[in-house]
């Protein structure tokens, strides 16, 4: 059963455990949403390719789920009056930066054209919508 003590920092350090194990969960879980993601682009889009085996995939996966973390967080606020202005349509380019920016980290990772660049981010954001739908509907 949880108590709460009398000594302040006690519950300070079990809160910030908690925290940090479902940010912890929540970056484990963006990174299988994101694995599969580009698995399902690189069968989906024509001219987007990851070379190599499945660690690449892998590694993809994880840089794409930090830029998304720490890097989409920014641009989503520097960008807001514009995605509210086009009813969020705006988020897509967004998401577009943030897969051109995975392009240009990795050299495993090749995007030919702005067509495929554009097709590669709507399958992902598809994938990724449903896979945390459908966890969201899981586990609530």
């Amino acid at each position: 059963a949880f108590k709460i003590s009398s000594r302040p920092f006690e519950n300070f350090r079990l809160w910030f455990i908690i925290i940090s194990m479902r940010l912890l969960l929540r970056l484990f879980f963006s990174l299988f949403s994101n694995f599969v993601a580009l698995l399902a682009a690189v069968y989906v889009v024509a001219g987007f390719q990851i070379s190599g085996d499945y660690r690449n995939f892998l590694l993809a996966a994880a840089v794409l789920t930090l830029i998304n973390a720490f890097i989409r967080p920014i641009l989503k606020i520097l960008f807001t009056p514009i995605i509210f202005l086009t009813f969020g349509l705006a988020a897509l380019v967004v998401n577009a930066v943030m897969l051109y920016l995975l392009d240009k980290l990795l050299p495993n990772i090749t995007i030919t054209g702005i067509l495929s660049l554009a097709y590669a981010t709507l399958i992902i954001t598809a994938v990724n919508l449903v896979i945390n739908f459908a966890a969201k509907r899981t586990y609530k």
